[in-house]
């Protein structure tokens, strides 16, 4: 089988494994016929992940343990041994243990895209306390692959509904107005454009901000941000080409009709994009980290320790990370077989008589 012809391949890293991850993942890939559309390859051990397996009584998970990802075999839910030992795993517990096995499975992981062994990454919820380390030191995912992977990441709450995107992600409360200047707003506004001309096949996307303070400003009267930052970016955008409007008041934004008319909606700040999000897209919903070279998605749901190891979690937006990743993957490659070479110079082949000069 050719590169071409072989199915994707999905690179899947644990997270916490006290929490609901692995739970969620073992939901996903116990239907039968789910090796037909891509190729899991997970990054932890078998002996971890058959003990979550028998816990929940998933007789039909069948695991192929290889060493390295270079020994990937399609059709087979692959386990990537990273540990031999046994883990003790305490469900709804924060250990120290849990966040290095979680950074070890997204340090392989993500290798892996990097070196061709796979092709896309689904990432299950870390705790952001506990995977702290000298290795580790960023505020989530988005952060960590922005470095080891390339490029500028955007975090993008996506689903069927709807799009959002932040202009400030993992930042205290405190620090989010100075974070919002002319380059920061333009620049995620571009972001998203780009992401939704590549990724989601979208030529002419229509994309919301929304203001920073109550009532978008009220005209100077609630923060001048608005009129000094937002106003004018939005213009330049305009003027770009670009269809780009606002800015909207948040509270009043998130209506049928709204999520109806833009392709996307750019935030200003985490919870001002992600309550909005949630609150209408919790069971569907996907983080997507734009920006980058490769594809990664997560769950856009945390590692839920309240009901972690009793076997209730829900799959559903894992399983769209998942199936998202693979629809990301064949968009952008889609778009770059369309867009290359499209300038390339094409000699004419002349006729006898015609004057060649």
């Amino acid at each position: 089988m050719s590169e071409r012809d072989r199915k994707i391949r999905v690179a899947i890293s644990i997270g916490d494994y006290n929490g609901v991850g692995i739970e969620v993942i073992l939901k996903t890939l116990q239907e039968k016929e789910i090796t037909e559309f891509f190729t899991p390859v997970i990054f932890a051990s078998t002996k971890l992940l058959s003990f979550q397996k028998d816990r929940l009584k998933f007789d039909r998970i069948n695991f192929q343990g290889i060493q390295d990802a270079s020994q990937v075999v399609d059709g087979k839910i692959n386990v990537v041994n990273l540990w031999k030992d046994q883990i003790d795993v305490h469900f709804g517990k924060v250990t120290k243990e849990a966040g290095e096995h979680a950074y070890q499975s997204l340090k392989a992981a993500s290798q892996s895209v990097i070196d061709g062994f796979t092709d896309v990454l689904v990432t299950a919820p870390i705790n952001k306390d506990n995977i702290q380390s000298e290795e580790f030191h960023f505020p989530g995912h988005t952060e960590y692959l922005g470095e080891v992977w390339g490029g500028k990441p955007l975090m993008f709450l996506v689903s069927e509904k709807l799009r959002v995107g932040l202009v400030t992600q993992h930042i205290p409360i405190k620090d989010i107005a100075r974070n919002i200047n002319h380059k920061s707003v333009y620049a995620k506004i571009q972001q998203i454009h780009k992401s939704l001309v590549e990724d989601y096949a979208i030529s002419k996307p229509k994309i919301a901000v929304l203001g920073l303070n109550p009532h978008a400003g009220d005209n100077g009267l609630l923060g001048s941000e608005e009129k000094e930052i937002i106003t004018p970016v939005i213009e330049r955008c305009i003027n770009e080409n670009q269809l780009v409007f606002g800015p909207y008041s948040a509270d009043s934004f998130f209506n049928p009709s709204n999520l109806d008319a833009f392709d996307a909606v750019l935030a200003m700040y985490h919870d001002q994009g992600l309550v909005a999000f949630k609150t209408i897209s919790f069971d569907e919903g996907v983080n997507y980290t734009a920006g980058l070279k490769f594809v990664r998605t997560s769950p856009d749901h945390g590692v839920a320790y309240d009901i972690a190891g009793k076997g209730i979690a829900n799959e559903e937006s894992f399983k769209e990370a998942i199936f998202s990743a693979i629809e990301l993957y064949k968009n952008r490659n889609e778009y770059q077989e369309l867009t290359k070479n499209v300038l390339q110079h094409i000699p004419l082949k002349l006729e006898k008589g015609d004057n060649k000069e």
